[in-house]
């Protein structure tokens, strides 16, 4: 069922509502949806929360029609339906905004509208699509350059036209898919304030999948929760505390009471100091500059900035993989270089972005991964000329009981194991033994609430038992939750620092965002 116009631009929409009976979706033995049943009244938002695994997005791509449900219904305002493809669900004005950018990024924002309908003209009239772009546009809540390639616009912008494009099309059910996780700490606010205020005077219904509470108690009215498979629970989002739904998505997890935290004392003694260090950026076109950055023992300094403002260089700086041209790095008082001997000798480990790719070996098993720090060693601390491989199996072994990797043997390739779990092994093996100074990148980025929580815990843990914690972090929650002290990293620069406790999210987004 396709739905051809007479006129290419529809009118302001009116909101649709949907409703989902019993629905399941097998594969082979395995239930991913496990009759749920959720109803999201026409111009209402409703949140989906749930882990990553949960049932989600397979709940969503059967709404949408990329899946055929075992069994099951689905209505839209309230006549059921059979939706066999995205084409079938746009029928019904059911659209979806993705995590990640569909737009062409050479065309402009008018182009990638234009040719996103069903009929398109062999030959485009510009001049009467642009007015009729124009008045469209009038009725949007988004202000967005449309005469300027999408590769210009900011990522705001670009989920801000991904929507509008939804709505250009006709759609008015919308399912925003982590419709936030590019965006700086001012966007989401905005675009979502924007699109509630749609969904308030009727003009669109709004599904959206996401893992930041803040999000859904803010704008969302309504939130199903769903944990492996089945609609644990839900409800009005004004009688549900932030602890409740968690309890819901993670089942009988305890969560880390992260402010049991041991305040930093004023002897604290600096670890690790940053003075007046140049060192190209990847262009090798802009120069990093840090002037000075200090960290003490039991602190934890988060660093904050949008991707690509030199927080990946100057992780790589601390550990060893780019020269500097000036400056000293430290680490107790004595210059540091990040040889093997002495990340040994000050007990500094390495918890990097992506660490699949940066910090394991993805061919080698899960035990030589985690014995990477000590197989070089005897029990004495003396250097060994063997491989022992009775005690690397049975330090992993210990190792994976205590950080709860879950893997189907520890002599499976470590690129076997999920995200989480991954991120899970690193730290086991970086958080064993001694540690003085941990210098950590985005290390929940992907993973889902328990794995974050837990992550979360074990850093806490280490910075409560005197470790001196550097947190490059692009998450704001995760540093206002974890940090003692944040600086902003913006054009490769440090511009601006604040105790955490005390501080302005909207005057960091203004440091990150460059206006300083």
């Amino acid at each position: 069922m396709s739905v051809i116009r007479d006129t290419p631009l529809p009118q302001a929409g009116k909101a649709v509502g949907i409703e989902t009976l019993d629905m399941t979706m097998r594969f082979g033995s395995f239930t991913a949806l496990d009759h749920v049943s959720v109803s999201i009244p026409a111009g209402s938002f409703h949140a989906l929360l749930g882990e990553n695994g949960a049932g989600k997005s397979t709940l969503v791509k059967c709404i949408m029609g990329f899946y055929q449900q075992t069994s099951g219904s689905l209505s839209v305002d309230g006549r059921e339906v059979t939706i066999t493809s995205p084409k079938d669900a746009a029928a019904y004005g059911l659209g979806m905004v993705y995590q990640h950018f569909t737009l062409v990024p050479s065309l402009t924002g008018a182009e990638n509208l234009v040719i996103s309908r069903t009929e398109v003209p062999a030959v485009i009239n510009w001049p009467r699509e642009r007015k009729a772009l124009a008045a469209f546009m009038e009725r949007m809540p988004f202000q967005i350059p449309l005469d300027r390639p999408v590769s210009q616009l900011a990522a705001g912008e670009k989920q801000k036209l991904e929507i509008v494009k939804q709505l250009y099309l006709g759609r008015s059910f919308l399912v925003l898919d982590e419709p936030t996780s590019v965006l700086t700490p001012a966007e989401p606010d905005e675009m979502l304030g924007l699109v509630r205020g749609m969904t308030e005077r009727g003009e669109l219904t709004v599904l959206m999948i996401s893992h930041k509470f803040h999000e859904v108690t803010k704008f969302a009215d309504a939130v199903s929760i769903l944990r492996r498979g089945k609609l644990i629970g839900g409800g009005k989002v004004g009688e549900l505390s932030t602890a409740e739904m968690a309890a819901m998505m993670i089942g009988d997890v305890k969560l880390a009471e992260l402010d049991t935290r041991i305040p930093v004392t004023e002897a604290a003694k600096p670890v690790l100091r940053i003075e007046q260090v140049k060192a190209p950026d990847r262009s090798g076109l802009k120069t990093i500059e840090i002037d000075s950055l200090t960290v003490h023992a039991g602190e934890i300094v988060g660093i904050a900035g949008i991707s690509g403002n030199g927080q990946k260089e100057l992780t790589e700086i601390l550990a060893g993989q780019r020269p500097t041209q000036a400056g000293s790095v430290t680490v107790k008082g004595a210059a540091y270089g990040a040889t093997r001997p002495e990340t040994r000798r000050n007990n500094v480990r390495f918890i990097p972005e992506e660490p699949l790719q940066n910090a394991c070996a993805p061919r080698m098993s899960v035990s030589e991964n985690l014995a990477f720090r000590t197989f070089d060693l005897k029990e004495s601390g003396a250097d060994a000329i063997w491989l022992n491989r009775k005690k690397i199996r049975k330090g992993a072994t210990a190792l994976i009981a205590d950080f709860k990797v879950k893997t189907a043997s520890q002599s499976s390739p470590i690129a076997a194991l999920s995200g989480g779990n991954v991120q899970r092994a690193v730290l086991a093996r970086e958080l064993t033994g001694e540690v003085d100074l941990l210098i950590v990148s985005n290390p929940c980025f992907g993973l889902d609430f328990s794995a974050v929580a837990e992550i979360r815990a074990r850093i806490m843990r280490a910075r409560n038992a005197g470790a001196a914690v550097l947190l490059l972090s692009e998450d704001l929650d995760e540093l206002m939750e974890m940090s003692d002290r944040i600086m902003v990293i913006s054009e490769g620069k440090l511009v601006y620092e604040t105790a955490a406790r005390s501080a302005d999210i909207s005057v960091i987004g203004a440091h990150m965002a460059g206006h300083h």
